[in-house]
C-alpha cells in the first residue's frame, strides 16, 4: 500500500481536525465583517440596525441614481485602467530589462521598484503629494493616474519577472538571428509565454488602483473623487446605507477580480502541463 493511502494515526488525524478547526474559524473572523455588511445593503430601513426591518433595493437604486456615488464610480474605473495600462507597459519593460541584466546593482534597482508596495501608504502619498505640487498635478486625473501607476507597477513586475524565470531568452535570440525585429520579436515570440504573468499583474494593478483611498485622499481635487474616496468622506461625514451598497458593489467587483485570476493560473499551469 502507497504511503498516499496509508491509514492515519491518531496524532496525524488530530493535526488535522485541528487545522482545519482553525483554518475554518480564521475564515470566519476575515469574511465576518463583509458578511455582515452585505444583508444591510438590502435593509429597507434608514439605520444600519439588526434586525432588518424588511427587504429592499432601494439603496442601490439611492447609489445608481445619485450622480455623486455615479460619478465617483466612474472616476474609479477611468483611472484604474488607465493606470493599469501604463503599469503593463512600465512593469514588463522593467522586467524584461532586470531579468537580462547581470550587475551587483540589480538587487537594489529591484528594491527600488518594488518600494512602493512595502513603504506604507501614507509616506508615498506625501511623497507624491510633494512631487507633484510644484508640476501642477494635483488635484488632476493626469496626476493620480501616474500616483496610482506608481503604487501598481510593482505588481506587474513581481508577476512578470516571475514568469520570466522559466523563459528561455534563447527563444528571442533565435527569432532575432532570423532577422525578427526587436519588437516583432516581443509580440510573436516573448509576449505569448509571459501573457499569463501579465494578465495576473494586470488585474493586481487595477483592484490596487481601484481600492486606494490614501493617495487619493492627499492628490483628488473635487472632480477625482474615486469610489473609496467618497466611502471614506460618506462615513466620516453621513453615515447611510447607501455606504453598504457601495461595499457590495466594491466587493462584488474584487471577488470577480480574483475568481479571474484564479481561472488565470489554472489556466498556465494547464498551459505548463501540456508542455510537458
Amino acid at each position: 500500500m502507497s504511503d498516499n493511502h496509508a491509514p492515519r494515526t491518531a496524532s496525524q488525524r488530530v493535526a488535522w481536525i485541528t487545522t482545519v478547526v482553525v483554518a475554518s474559524l480564521v475564515l470566519v473572523f476575515l469574511m465576518a465583517p463583509i458578511l455582515a455588511i452585505m444583508p444591510l445593503s438590502f435593509s429597507s430601513g434608514s439605520y444600519l440596525t439588526y434586525p432588518l426591518p424588511g427587504l429592499s433595493l432601494r439603496w442601490y437604486e439611492d447609489f445608481l441614481n445619485s450622480p455623486r456615488w455615479v460619478s465617483s464610480l466612474k472616476n474609479s474605473v477611468i483611472i484604474g485602467v488607465a493606470s493599469t495600462i501604463l503599469s503593463m507597459v512600465l512593469g514588463t519593460l522593467a522586467s524584461l530589462g532586470l531579468a537580462q541584466w547581470k550587475s551587483k546593482f540589480k538587487p537594489l534597482v529591484l528594491a527600488i521598484v518594488l518600494s512602493p508596495v512595502v513603504v506604507p501608504g501614507v509616506i508615498t502619498a506625501v511623497g507624491l503629494y510633494f512631487f507633484f505640487a510644484p508640476l501642477g498635478l494635483t488635484g488632476s486625473y493626469a496626476g493620480l493616474i501616474l500616483a496610482h501607476t506608481a503604487l501598481s507597477t510593482p505588481f506587474v513586475v513581481i508577476t512578470v519577472s516571475a514568469t520570466l524565470q522559466s523563459f528561455d531568452m534563447n527563444l528571442a535570440r533565435a527569432a532575432a538571428s532570423l532577422g525578427a525585429s526587436p519588437i516583432y520579436a516581443f509580440r510573436r515570440v516573448i509576449l505569448p509565454l509571459i501573457l499569463p504573468g501579465l494578465a495576473s499583474g494586470a488585474l493586481f494593478a487595477f483592484a490596487t488602483s481601484f481600492d486606494e483611498v490614501v493617495v487619493v485622499l492627499f492628490m483628488a481635487g473635487p472632480e477625482q473623487r474615486t469610489l473609496p474616496r467618497e466611502m471614506f468622506s460618506g462615513i466620516r461625514e453621513n453615515i447611510s446605507p447607501t455606504i453598504t451598497a457601495a461595499a457590495v458593489i466594491l466587493t462584488t467587483i474584487s471577488v470577480i477580480l480574483l475568481a479571474t485570476l484564479e481561472a488565470l493560473r489554472r489556466r498556465n499551469e494547464r498551459l505548463k502541463g501540456n508542455l510537458r
